[in-house]
């Protein structure tokens, strides 16, 4: 990997490869198809990036929105990489240049949307030479994805049409259902499949449950006041809503805010993402329509103003915060009112028992008393056996105790119906129920019939669903939703592993009633929760490098995170280079960069330090 990893430096600026970045990329330059499943953040961009840059020809990247192509593109040309896009408010003769070019060998990376294929596929794609092709957020190819849309259907030609080029597909959420639904969708070939971890510990989680609409204001305000100056989206499902919360931010609180949804006129919309983009303003109240198409790496925070449908929903829009691998925080707001409206929806749906389903899980998400973090990878199927530090729970434990001899008793109660059975029908069985279903599937037979009859149908359920938080069980959604025992769970059955549940919570104690300590109201740090202590960045030299990037983007017109990410220049406010050599060992300063912008960057920090002597 000699060579690819002198691309990763002089291109990207890194020194070396992220997990599964390697394997990735040489398997796609060995030709092979991959499914690559990596958190926002995670480093998507550069295992199709890379490869393209390295082989002959022109990689074709499939993409949903023309920001997005957008983002891309202007952050790979900042980099030195030949790249464009082509997309439907291009002129005639600007889709001719860029045509031309791809045909010349001149264009390392071409950005199309889904609806664009069909007309390329003869025009231009026949006719150049193609490296790979890339489908990016892929999961939306599937209709148990999160955000399936029709237009991706017909990418399932591409492998047909184009025989011996790679084809990597990317997802930063799918469940194993959905894993399954885009290889076959795609036709891909034997494919190996990439699972990243889906750990994000510069993100912290918390939720706040039950608040009326002027508590919630009230929580948003003081948020936002410990954060000034930091980017962030409040995500409403509502459209009145961003209005609503945005005019109450700007007029009532001087706290400037834009609102964002699909009923504006496209030139406000535009003009809203665009102001976002450029740090014009730091708080954007959209839908989910926003976000998909937004690269912006120091987004510092997101806000759940309600609760999302499913568990894939919400850790594909909190991921949109610390892209950058800084710190960064996420509140979702639960209540009973977000359940009952997200529960109709789910009903009314194509696919009601597993979106049903799906909402439960993230109500459960929402209630837990157990480390936030670890529900989360494990519902992506990540085993995760300690506790975070960083999410509400963490930082207000809940009393806990070994429930090592209960997991026990239902886990031995799964394996004896040879994982045919669902929750229902477990809790039935542990507690000796005489149901006539169960009497004649003969489970009353069972060694295990019986075993927990001294605790109550609501306790059973409590503390299952907090084996399928920790990862002892899964369900089987293309089997009845049965139940299945997974490798972790194993390890407690057979006394190899201890687990440790959460005492259930009376009804009255929720959230909303429980004084938040003074831990949790400090200002989150300027760095990951994993820094050393002795990387704190140097917070003036930030504030004067901050200042610095915000004048290069706006003579340079493009986004300040483009020409360097804060977390480029928290290295730099930590190492403080004063040479052109020191400064090129920064995070994410390529030769081009380092060409551009080294000399400016390295005499503001000599000023800096000289005027402290």
């Amino acid at each position: 990997m000699e060579e690819q990893l002198r691309i990763l430096k002089k291109f990207f600026g890194y020194d070396t490869f992220r997990p599964l970045q390697a394997d990735i990329i040489k398997r796609t330059i060995e030709k092979g198809d991959s499914l690559v499943l990596m958190p926002t953040g995670g480093g998507k961009s550069v295992c199709f990036q890379l490869p393209a840059i390295y082989l002959p020809g022109t990689a074709v990247v499939v993409s949903p929105l023309i920001a997005l192509m957008k983002d891309q593109v202007e952050g790979l040309v900042a980099n030195g990489i030949p790249a464009a896009s082509l997309n439907s408010v291009m002129s005639e003769e600007e889709r001719w240049q860029v045509r031309q070019r791809c045909l010349q060998g001149q264009m390392k990376l071409l950005y199309i949307s889904p609806e664009g294929l069909t007309g390329e596929m003869e025009r231009l794609f026949a006719r150049m030479e193609i490296s790979l092709i890339a489908i990016d957020e892929a999961h939306c190819i599937s209709q148990w994805g999160h955000d399936f849309r029709p237009e991706y259907a017909q990418l399932s030609v591409l492998k047909e049409r184009f025989a011996g080029v790679p084809l990597i597909a990317l997802t930063a959420t799918a469940d194993k259902i959905t894993r399954h639904d885009i290889v076959k969708q795609l036709n891909l070939d034997n494919p190996e499949i990439f699972i990243s971890s889906f750990d994000r510990p510069n993100l912290s989680l918390a939720v706040r449950r039950g608040l009326e609409q002027k508590d919630k204001i009230a929580e948003i305000i003081r948020f936002i006041r410990h954060r000034q100056g930091q980017s962030g989206i409040i995500y409403c499902r509502k459209r009145n809503d961003t209005e609503k919360v945005a005019d109450i931010l700007m007029r009532k609180y001087g706290i400037p805010a834009i609102a964002y949804h699909a009923g504006l006129p496209p030139a406000t919309r535009e003009k809203a993402q665009d102001d976002f983009i450029n740090d014009r303003i730091d708080v954007v109240c959209a839908t989910i329509a926003f976000g998909m198409g937004i690269d912006k790496s120091n987004i510092r925070w997101v806000i759940h103003y309600n609760m999302p449908g499913s568990i894939e929903n919400y850790y594909q829009e909190i991921g949109r915060a610390g892209r950058d691998g800084v710190a960064s925080d996420t509140v979702l707001f639960y209540s009973l009112g977000d359940l009952v409206l997200l529960r109709r929806f789910a009903e009314e749906s194509g696919q009601m028992d597993i979106n049903t389903e799906k909402l439960y899980r993230m109500q459960r998400y929402c209630e837990t008393d157990l480390c936030r973090r670890r529900v989360l990878l494990n519902y992506f199927g990540e085993e995760a056996t300690d506790d975070c530090g960083n999410c509400d729970v963490c930082r207000n434990p809940p009393r806990r105790f070994d429930g090592s001899i209960l997991v026990q008793k239902a886990l031995s109660a799964i394996m004896r119906t040879e994982e045919r059975v669902g929750m229902r029908m477990l809790i039935d069985i542990l507690r000796g129920s005489g149901r006539m279903e169960l009497l004649q599937l003969d489970y009353h037979l069972l060694k295990t019939y019986g075993a927990g009859r001294d605790l109550p149908y609501e306790a059973w359920r409590e503390y299952i669903y907090q084996m399928l938080q920790l990862g002892f069980i899964e369900v089987d959604y293309l089997n009845g939703q049965t139940l299945k025992v997974t490798p972790s769970g194993k390890k407690v059955l057979f006394g190899e592993a201890q687990a440790i549940l959460t005492f259930q919570k009376e009804p009255e104690e929720t959230v909303a009633t429980k004084k938040r300590s003074a831990k949790e109201r400090k200002t989150p740090p300027a760095t990951s929760p994993t820094a050393p202590e002795n990387s704190v960045p140097d917070e003036a030299l930030m504030t004067a490098l901050r200042r610095l990037r915000l004048q290069l983007a706006q003579q340079e017109k493009m986004p300040a995170y483009i020409i360097f990410s804060d977390a480029s220049l928290q290295d730099m406010a930590i190492k403080k280079p004063v040479t052109l050599d020191a400064f090129s060992d920064i995070r994410g300063v390529g030769d081009m960069k380092l060409e551009k912008y080294g000399n400016t960057f390295v005499t503001l920090i000599r000023s800096v330090l000289d005027e402290r002597k």
